[in-house]
Parts: structure tokens; sequence; C-alpha cells
């Protein structure tokens, strides 16, 4: 008998899958009112149940944690990897509930109903002074085109909204799939009379929507965020509002939670929830559903979808592929940092003494690396191959004879929808991970740490005006690796650092004649 635990407030009518299993036992409780731990196979949890090593040293024979909603926080990934205890969650159990929520606050913020509610409740009738606006014929411009943007999308259409969207990944076809228009993010900012905001928090995103992109947006335009506290810059969005120059906001997340002392949520034309979006009985409902469905294929040994962590492995077969994977990871890191464009395909190529081992753990790990700084969830091996299908590209691995004289070789190669870039790796014992080739140019240089390529025209006094530069300003520069295709043509530098360049440094850099581009990469 496989026996589950439901230790929260788990909806019961979303465990009726596992109930009507006559191979699996159901129980209800919390962690701490079970006498025997031991038998437990399976725990759900929410969020109240903290899943601490402690606590899993007692449940001795659990083999999988279920998280019945998206955020882990409160589970031990770690300790139970090293349990082999499986962990998953459920990430499209609020998509909808999170989707409304949005366009709630949308249809509030312009038609100003929470201020006209408490107007009335205050015993008064003031019809003039809650003059609205409409949605229809407006420029909504979503900034993130995940599950929520799409689903928040296509609401807005039926109400007669027009669409456009920012997001670096969405390829031409899938924007033209959605009925929405892909614009630069300078351009919806400009042009769109109200924006919501749709990204993970990254150190990419965060305070995305800062005084200076807050400057180029329309006067009186109307803010949205139920994603990720952090994203608007709170200091410059209190000025923008209360110069005038942002009609109005609505904020389901903050930077700091409980937002309550927030002087933001003082401000007239702020409407605000404390973060519950995703907090539907549907949802709820959802997400119960999702890992009910999730532990019975586990029960049955059947694969699952939403792994937060690394299944377990023996430790010869891991001994044997670590070295490969970690390799593959940090060059998909790599990749993903060097090539932001939306990609169509990733094609890899294998050679060596590598062909001997199991390639396809290797390829989801390269998978896991590239897709992880692009995606709001947990990316690992498990649903690589999943997460790469939702956004739209293929991938495929194959195997050559020629190692470029290398005891093992690995080629990975982007390909968008108009240019491509490509990376050569190689592990070598004794001295760890080496790229060999970056885009055509060969280097030898070790995928860690703080990294910044360039691109330049190969003159003379690029690299000298480049190490200038970064001595003038105090940067010690760790490495460097130049190469060329042909003289005075195309050429690169990557440069290693000690701590990550600043922006403003890497403006500089961009800045200098004959450089072409400066990407930082942070492995």
């Amino acid at each position: 008998m496989f026996t589950v635990l439901a230790a929260d407030s788990i909806a019961k009518e979303g465990m009726a899958e596992l109930e009507g299993d006559p191979g699996v036992s159901v129980i209800y409780g919390h962690v701490n009112e079970i006498s025997q731990p031991e038998h437990i196979d399976a725990l759900v949890v929410r969020s109240a149940t903290m899943v601490t090593k402690e606590l899993l040293s007692r449940f001795s024979n659990l083999k999988i944690i279920a998280r019945a909603g998206v955020g882990v926080d409160n589970i031990d990934i770690d300790a139970a990897t090293q349990r082999g205890i499986l962990v998953i969650n459920a990430p499209d159990g609020n998509t909808i509930s999170t989707a409304e929520h949005t366009f709630a606050m949308i249809m509030a913020l312009l038609r100003k109903i929470p201020q006209a509610n408490q107007s009335v409740k205050e015993r008064k009738w003031n019809r003039s002074g809650f003059k609205g606006t409409e949605l229809s014929g407006k420029s909504l411009g979503i900034v993130g085109m995940g599950r929520i943007g799409t689903e928040l999308a296509k609401r807005a259409r039926v109400f007669g909204a027009k669409v456009q969207v920012y997001d670096p990944f969405l390829t031409h076809d899938r924007a033209k799939t959605l009925q929405v228009t892909s614009l630069p993010l300078d351009e919806l900012l400009s042009t769109s009379d109200i924006i919501s905001v749709h990204t993970p928090l990254t150190k990419d995103t965060k305070k995305l929507i800062n005084a200076d992109n807050l400057s180029k947006t329309k006067q009186g335009v109307y803010l949205i965020n139920c994603a990720r506290g952090g994203i608007l810059d709170e200091e410059a969005l209190y000025t923008f509002l209360t110069r005038g120059h942002v009609a109005g906001c609505a904020l389901d997340v903050f930077e700091t939670e409980p937002a309550v002392e927030n002087r933001l949520v003082q401000l007239e034309n702020v409407i605000a929830t404390p973060h519950i979006a995703a907090s539907t009985t549907e949802a709820q409902l959802n997400v119960a559903s999702q890992v009910a469905h999730e532990i019975s294929s586990f029960s049955k040994g059947k694969p699952v979808k939403n792994a937060v962590n690394l299944p377990a492995v023996s430790n010869e077969e891991f001994l044997k592929i670590h070295p490969f994977y970690e390799l593959a990871k940090m060059s998909g890191q790599l990749l993903s940092q060097s090539f932001s464009s939306p990609i169509k395909e990733i094609k890899i190529t294998f050679a060596g003494s590598i062909t001997n081992h199991n390639t396809g753990f290797v390829t989801r790990g390269l998978l896991s690396g590239f897709l992880q700084p692009r995606v709001d969830r947990i990316i690992n091996d498990i649903n690589a191959a999943l997460i790469a299908k939702e956004q739209g590209f293929t991938f495929g691995e194959t195997y050559s004879t020629d190692a470029q004289g290398y005891e093992n070789w690995m080629e990975a190669r982007v390909i968008g929808e108009h240019d491509s870039f490509s990376l050569q790796a190689t592990f070598i014992s004794g001295y760890g991970p080496r790229v060999v080739n970056i885009n055509g140019y060969s280097t030898d240089f070790a995928p860690e740490g703080f990294l910044v390529y360039i691109e330049h025209i190969d003159r003379p006094g690029v690299i000298g005006r480049v190490g200038k530069l970064l001595g003038d300003l105090e940067v010690n520069i760790a490495s460097m690796q130049v190469g060329r295709k042909m003289a005075g043509g195309e050429a690169i530098m990557m440069l290693s650092f000690d701590k990550e360049l600043s922006q403003d440094i890497l403006l500089k850099i961009k800045e200098l004649p004959d450089v072409v581009s400066a990407t930082k990469i942070n492995l």
C-alpha cells in the first residue's frame, strides 16, 4: 500500500484520484500528529508545513513531496535530494486565477471601482468624482508573455484592447498565433496606455520599470503588477504617481510584504490587494488535483511532469556523468546569456568518450542551464524538455566521430529566427571544463565566474583601449581570451573578472570605437 499524508488544508475534492485508487491510502493530519511517520510514502503540503531536514529524518521512507502550489521555499530541497526524495509542485494550477485577478485589477483601476465603493460606504453619492476610462480601443502592453501573460492577452482582446507585448524570447510565429504585436521594450513603454508586468524576478528584471523607463511611458499611463514584487521600482513609481505622470497603479505584490506601511498604498490613485492573485477556490482545487495526479503516476512507476529537483542516481553512474553534466549545464547558461534572441532549435553534438555515457542526461543538463535565465520556474533535467516544448523550440542530439583532437567534445548550436550561435567545449582531466570555441572563434577558458563577451572589429588598438578603460576604472582583468577569423574582420574578446562588472562600465566598453557589442555572462 502506497501511503499519502495530506498535511495542510488540502482540498479533499482534489485528492479524488488518489482516494479512488485501491493501491493508495490517503490520510489527513499534521506532520507532528502521525504516530508512524516511517510508513508514509508521499507528503502533500501547502505553505504552512516546513519540510526540514529534521522532519525528513523522521519520515524515513518518504519517496515524494508534493507542494500544492508553486513556491517551494518551505521545503529543504537539498535535504530531500540527498535522501533521493522527489519534490514536485503545481506551477499551472493558478494561471487562470492570476490572469483573472490581473484583469480585474485593470478594470477596477480604469473605472475607479474601489474608490467609488469606499465613497458610497461613507454615505456619499459623488457620481461626477469617479469618471473612468474604457479598456476598449486602448493599447495594453504586456511585459513577459508566459502562461499568465498569454491568458491576460486573450481576455483583453475580447474587451477590444489592442495587445502589444515585450518578451525577448517570443518568436514571430508564436506572436502571430497569439494575435499580439511584439515590440521592443522602449516602443511598448512609449505607446501603451496600460502596462502589466508578468516576468520572473531576476537580476535583469529587478526594478525593470525604473525612473528611466517610466520617463519613456505615456503621460497618464496605468501600471499593473500582479507578478513579483521588485519588478517595479517603488521609489520611482511613487514619484511618477505623485507628479501625475502615471495616472494610476494596481499592485498585488510588493518589494517587502506585508506592505501595510508602504506609502504607495496610501495614494488615492493606487489600488492594492494583499498578494491574493492566486487565491481562489478553483486554484486551490486545481493545484490539489495536479499533485494528486502526479503522485498517482509516481506510485505506478510512471514519469512526472513537474519535478523540482533531480532524481537520485547511483553513485557509480553519478561519478561518471557528473563532469559532463556540469559542463553542459554551464555551457547552456553561457549560450543563453550570449544569445538573447528568440530561438527555434538547439542542436547538440557529442564526440569521443562522452558518447559512452548517458548523453540524454547531459543534454537535459544543457537545456536546464539554457532555460533557467529565461523562465519563471525551477528548471532541471526532468522538466527541461517539457519547458523547451512550451517555449516553442526543438532540440536534438547527434554523435560524431570527430572529437577535434580532444578526448571528449561537445558542440551546442542555438538557431534563431535570423541568426545562430555556437559553443564547443570539452572536459580535461586535471583541468576541468573548457570552452574551446565560441561561434567559430578558437578560445580556451573555463566557463565559470563573471565574464564579459565582446564582439569587435579587428583593428589595432581595440584590445588596448578596452584594457586602458578598465585600468583607468581600477577594474582588474582576471583573464582574457581573444580570437579572430581573419585580419581586419570580425573578432572577439572573452574577459573574466573577480566580481561582476557594473552596467555603467559595460556601457563605457560598448561606447569604445570598433566595439560592436559587450555582453555580461554570470556563471
